[in-house]
């Protein structure tokens, strides 16, 4: 009879550890991505808290 080396079976183990691996880390990419799409969606819009209340053209001095 034939013994089977225990290289086979660690293999196996480590070829199924990198797929597990591969998977998890594209799936962390697909959210980082909707992720990123998700804000970048916020940015397109021409609301700025900063600029709230001031209208455009010259400005009242406020020493006057």
């Amino acid at each position: 009879m034939a013994t089977k080396s225990t290289n086979t079976f660690k293999k196996k183990e480590r070829e199924e550890s990198k797929r597990r691996k591969k998977i998890a880390k594209e799936a962390k990419k697909d959210e980082r991505k909707e992720l990123k799409a998700s804000k970048g969606a916020d940015k397109d819009s021409d609301y700025d808290p900063d600029l709230e209340g001031i209208v455009p053209g010259p400005q009242a001095n406020p020493y006057e």
